[in-house]
């Protein structure tokens, strides 16, 4: 049975890079040892296979539908602007995930970061998140360990 899918899935792949429609019955007959379409249709293992790959034939061809209607030249300049705009937008991202940083440094160092803490202890797929992007400094405990505003200058004031 594996070996029928290893071989179905190269003429899958083949149905695909030739641009001919995928069919049950176009696979049965490039296929050795598969003469019926309903050998197939009956499998649920081959039928989820050739479903799989009738989409992304699908997805080509909606793909290159909507380039071909577009010259070279007006494709690649396209491609260009957009690339140039998600240069931009990492930029952007990256400006403000060090700006993030900063601002939770000062927090942290005015004694507040517990708080801004307990704002997010109730979205913990946004505190997940601005991780990934680092945006949270690295040492959050420390954070919270640093001395407030406050406490600098009630102990300048006792002196």
């Amino acid at each position: 049975m594996l070996e029928h899918d290893a071989e179905m899935r190269a003429i899958l792949e083949t149905l695909l890079a030739d641009d001919q429609d995928i069919t049950a019955r176009a696979v049965a007959r490039m296929h050795p040892t598969i003469k019926a379409a309903s050998s197939i249709t009956r499998s649920e293992s081959r039928t989820g296979l050739l479903a799989d790959y009738q989409k992304r034939q699908e997805d080509y061809r909606a793909w290159r539908g909507r380039i071909g209607k577009q010259s070279g030249g007006n494709t690649a300049a396209v491609l260009a602007k957009k690339d140039q705009r998600i240069a931009q937008l990492e930029a952007s991202v990256q400006i403000l995930t060090t700006s993030h940083v900063a601002l939770l440094r000062a927090v942290g160092a005015m004694g507040g970061f517990s708080r801004w803490a307990h704002f997010f202890e109730k979205h913990q797929e946004v505190r997940r998140t601005l991780a990934d992007l680092g945006a949270m400094p690295d040492n959050v405990t420390l954070m919270q360990d640093e001395p407030t505003v406050e406490s600098v200058l009630s102990k300048s004031k006792k002196k």
